[in-house]
């Protein structure tokens, strides 16, 4: 298995080249096909008060200032990608519904793994709650790359955040490519409860067998809080305190659907992430 076709959500031009160039570092690991995608939103009417009236020039200028976003994206992933070599194609698609199109979806669901930039702040913005949809929505794997990460480097450690659940086993399974090239990874569990199946001494032992016999090197991690620390905090210290290059865990979100935003634990540790970070739903 390996991530053959990569999906590289280029939102803005600000982000945009630091994606790029993440993206080509793994197509080189992997031979790995690029596809550049960028949204173009239809500008929204303005109203003329007190007549109501849309004003067309308004509007204009708008799509003419979305449009050069496009082209200078556009132009910034060709130019990146053709000076390393890297097999690509740009798609671009205009659309009302932004990140939440059908066609920009159907994009992410045909692709082996998508990366996205973190972003930069943990206000819920309506840009940012639209790119949460379309990722949440895509039923693919989305490697995050944190804003503080300029240069592509080796993943080397890597951490699963391990809960027992369907989003965290989606996870792992999903990032194996990564785990068999890893130097070391970690189970790491936080204050896990004793179930009907299994004693809190034993949680991550069953999954750590089961990555150990596709010749990944693994060890299980517990830690005990006493519920003194929230497992969001317990998380961010063992990436920090053991310099984990790769975090791997699920993802989670509410039930209304304009929540359909990254939740609970998964929420703060994305706002402040120091690794890169991959998630499943």
């Amino acid at each position: 298995m390996a991530y053959k076709t990569i999906l590289a959500v280029l939102d803005t031009p600000k982000n945009a080249a630091q994606v790029v160039e993440f993206s080509i570092a793994l197509a080189e690991q992997y031979q790995s096909h690029i596809v550049g995608l960028h949204a173009e939103t239809i500008a929204a009417v303005p109203i003329v008060a007190p007549m109501e009236i849309p004003d067309p020039t308004t509007v204009q200028a708008l799509q003419d200032m979305a449009h050069t976003e496009t082209m200078n994206v556009e132009k910034l992933f060709r130019d990146i990608a053709g000076r390393n070599g890297a097999s690509h194609e740009w798609r671009s698609f205009l659309s009302s519904a932004g990140y939440s199109s059908a066609a920009l979806i159907d994009s992410a669901r045909t692709s082996d793994l998508v990366i996205a930039a973190q972003g930069e702040s943990s206000l819920l913005t309506e840009s940012r709650t639209e790119l949460e949809s379309f990722l949440f929505e895509s039923g693919r794997p989305v490697l995050l790359v944190p804003y503080i990460l300029k240069q592509p480097k080796p993943i080397k450690r890597v951490m699963i955040a391990w809960n027992g659940s369907r989003e965290a086993a989606r996870a792992t399974f999903d990032a194996l490519p990564f785990l068999k090239a890893a130097d070391t990874v970690e189970i790491f569990s936080v204050d896990p409860p004793e179930t009907s199946t299994q004693s809190s001494e034993m949680a991550g032992a069953e999954i750590a067998a089961t990555l150990a016999r596709h010749g990944v090197n693994v060890t299980v991690v517990r830690a005990e809080t006493d519920n003194s620390l929230p497992p969001a905090a317990a998380i961010e210290n063992r990436l920090s305190d053991s310099s984990i290059d790769l975090l791997v865990m699920g993802a989670y979100g509410h039930k209304r659907w304009w929540e359909m935003l990254f939740g609970g634990v998964t929420r703060t540790v994305l706002d402040s992430m120091t690794a890169l970070t991959l998630l499943s739903r």
